[in-house]
């Protein structure tokens, strides 16, 4: 027999593994980041993680590309326990305790008669909402990560712009092309020439695990609960950010709502918005309830700004599932449910206001990027005015809500999924055929059981949810 053959790799010569958004060097820029943002005063620890020769944090990717040695590795975990550990002056004002962020809600009161839907005409609108929610994401894919100039530059490359139809490359010169490279993981299904049925992504992915949460749970659902799920059908890899970092807590034995705030800088940015989708339209016409059930889901992750884009999704989305209101009613509606002198209230506010203002969408999208631009672009309180904004605009139309939505840039699906699926709500005529035929009424994704499936019968699923008490 012959001798195996001998490894030529090295010792210790192998590359390492990093892991996206879990090395503590690596989350000790963000959350420094995040303290000047919430007026925490980290200055002495700044200076403390500069004199060791610490890197910022990464400003696309998860992680850097070197490990750190493992003193910088050790001051990296102090110095995160001991940024989590500064008061922040805006506490009082951005709440995450259910008690206080209730506190300023409207009087409670019944579901407003006539409100709630029959079954068959909600099962109907559910489906345009599932659709709405995967045109829009689907659109935002190969930009996503993109800055706006070069979102802007590929669209009226191609006579796109402004966005009113799929991202292509007919057209657009190779030199653009390669300047501008495409979302490497999203181009090969997302663009109008290769779209082929939905392609996975987390945008739906989460939304799935929503509706299977419900349907082992019911609407009173713990966030162990969800956990628990997570570490059952949600595999790892299939996470990032917050989720990432709470699934790590999760596997160390943490319990919520520790899950969010341990070793995590991202519990205020968007992840818990793009979950929060299925509990509204599982309480139509019951914007609180909704909201409710996205606490206990958004908690799991997220904390302050981070918490209340999804309860402004999730009220949003329910006065929009019932049937009778307008876009910028369901607007108020989320808006109702957010502590009002918090940053993501404010921005909301503002977003709303700037779009009614400007008949040019470009203008608003330039003005929301040079007052929230300092935002990391997955925060959610500059996404979360984008969404309000381009919904605004768009005053309820289905086409236009998407395009404006991924067209204001940051992050791009996921703010084309939201926007396009409460718009698919609003807008009488639901979604238009020339969007929803390149889907095929056909969903791929990992989480168990649902790969292959149609949105006709999601729609039937979610609409079962909604009638359980």
């Amino acid at each position: 027999m012959s001798p195996a053959p001998r490894d030529p790799t090295p010792v210790g010569s192998a590359p390492a593994v990093r892991l996206t958004w879990v090395q503590p060097e690596d989350l000790v820029g963000h959350e420094l980041r995040q303290a000047a943002e919430d007026g925490r005063d980290a200055g002495p620890l700044l200076r403390a993680w500069r004199a060791a020769g610490g890197p910022p944090a990464p400003d696309r990717a998860g992680a850097s590309a070197v490990p750190a040695p493992p003193e910088l590795r050790a001051l990296a975990s102090r110095l995160l326990t001991e940024l989590a550990a500064l008061p922040s002056p805006l506490a009082a004002d951005e709440p995450s305790a259910w008690p206080a962020v209730t506190a300023g809600w409207p009087a409670p009161g019944p579901v407003r008669s006539g409100s709630a839907p029959g079954a068959p005409e909600l099962t109907v609108r559910l489906e345009r909402a599932w659709v709405g929610r995967a045109v829009g994401c689907l659109l935002g894919k190969p930009v996503e990560k993109l800055p706006l100039h070069a979102i802007r530059a590929l669209g009226r490359a191609a006579g796109n712009w402004p966005l009113s139809d799929w991202f292509t490359e007919r057209g657009v010169p190779a030199e653009l092309l390669a300047a501008h490279p495409w979302n490497r993981r999203s181009a090969a299904t997302s663009l109008a020439e290769n779209i082929d049925g939905m392609p996975e992504d987390d945008d739906l992915n989460h939304p799935l695990l929503g509706l299977r949460l419900l349907q082992r749970h019911g609407k009173r659902f713990t966030t162990a609960d969800l956990g628990r799920l997570w570490l059952d059908e949600l595999p790892a890899g299939r996470t990032f950010t917050a989720e990432r970092l709470a699934y790590r807590n999760l596997l160390q034995g943490l319990e919520p709502p520790a899950t969010a705030t341990h070793h995590n800088p991202f519990r205020e940015w968007i992840g818990a918005l793009i979950r929060a989708d299925v509990h509204g339209w599982t309480n139509p016409g019951d914007p609180a309830a909704a909201a409710a059930q996205a606490y206990r889901d958004a908690t799991l992750t997220h904390t302050g700004n981070g918490l209340y884009a999804a309860l402004f999704a999730a009220a949003a989305l329910a006065e929009a599932a019932g049937g009778r209101s307008d876009v910028h009613t369901a607007l108020r509606a989320g808006l109702a449910v957010v502590p009002p002198r918090s940053r993501l209230a404010a921005a909301v506010r503002h977003a709303v206001d700037t779009a009614g203002r400007h008949a040019d969408f470009d203008r608003v999208v330039d003005e929301l990027h040079e007052r929230y631009g300092h935002y990391h672009w997955v925060h959610a309180v500059p996404n979360t005015a984008l969404v309000a904004a381009a919904l605004t605009h768009a005053d309820g139309d289905f086409t236009r809500s998407v395009c404006r939505a991924v067209s204001g840039g940051w992050d791009t699906d996921s703010n084309g999924a939201t926007a396009g699926s409460l718009a698919a709500l609003v807008d009488p005529d639901g979604v238009p055929h020339r969007w929803s035929a390149p889907l095929k009424n056909r969903l791929a994704t990992t989480v168990p059981g649902f790969d292959g499936i149609g949105f006709d019968t999601l729609a039937q699923l979610t609409a079962q949810e909604a009638a359980r008490p």
